[in-house]
């Protein structure tokens, strides 16, 4: 994308995303195990609004991970949050609240070309963990 001088740049297509993961991962390093890609940025970077997860059973409390990976490739993938999904029991009765990683349009995540996000879960769960991710492709 060219750059001019003093122009504001926005994204120019809205775009949401969805990843699913069912294994646990205990691994922090550049090769962790078990992730799954939530999200990626397109040929000009993008801006993320909104990441959230929600479970798809009944499970105890754990840790929810993000990861980024700069190059696209997928070879390293950086530990970069995480947010404590509560322990819960799901029933058609009670709604349950999504786990927020706190990105809004006004706190943005931005994410370079091609850039990917992955998503993580501390304990498996086989009907599986939901993340959403919201936001725009520059």
């Amino acid at each position: 994308m060219p750059v001019t001088q003093n122009k504001v740049v926005t994204p120019q297509t809205p775009r949401s995303s969805s990843g699913v993961v069912t294994a646990a991962n205990s691994t922090y390093g550049d090769t962790p195990t078990n992730t799954a890609v939530i999200f990626t940025a397109g040929a000009n970077g993008a801006r993320v609004s909104r990441i959230s997860a929600v479970a798809r059973a009944s499970i105890g409390a754990t840790e929810l991970q993000l990861f980024r990976d700069h190059d696209g490739l997928g070879t390293v993938r950086r530990f970069m949050e995480s947010k404590t999904l509560a322990a819960l029991t799901v029933a058609q009765t009670a709604g349950q609240a999504p786990v927020d990683f706190g990105y809004s349009d006004s706190k943005p995540l931005i994410l370079a070309p091609n850039e990917k996000l992955y998503g993580a879960a501390g304990v498996a769960l086989a009907a599986g963990i939901v993340f959403t991710v919201e936001g725009g492709d520059f």
